[in-house]
């Protein structure tokens, strides 16, 4: 395989995975509502685990896109993560 072929290859699959990354965020979107509806406990549970193991499937696809470089996440600066900090510590206290 030469260098074009590898990079198209490569295109391909980010494509893929950024779409399949959109469809489970939709996918949990979906479920989280119709357990948030539930009428039943038992219905509810079964929604909840489904969810769960959704959420679990969205983490892989992230990890997995960001391990290859394709869902850069910087970096929070210190001074923001205080802000955020006082903001949410000063809610709190109210």
């Amino acid at each position: 395989m030469n260098n074009s072929q590898m990079n198209h290859s490569q295109m391909q699959d980010k494509e893929i995975m950024e779409d399949v990354l959109t469809s489970q965020k939709a996918v949990t979107g979906a479920y989280n509502n119709f357990a948030n509806e539930c009428a039943t406990p038992n219905v509810r549970d079964e929604f909840m685990r489904i969810l769960t193991e959704e959420h679990q499937i969205q983490a892989d696809v992230f990890d997995a896109m960001k391990q290859r470089g394709w869902y850069p996440t910087p970096a929070a600066e210190q001074q923001k993560i205080q802000q955020a900090k006082q903001k949410y510590q000063n809610t709190n206290q109210q």
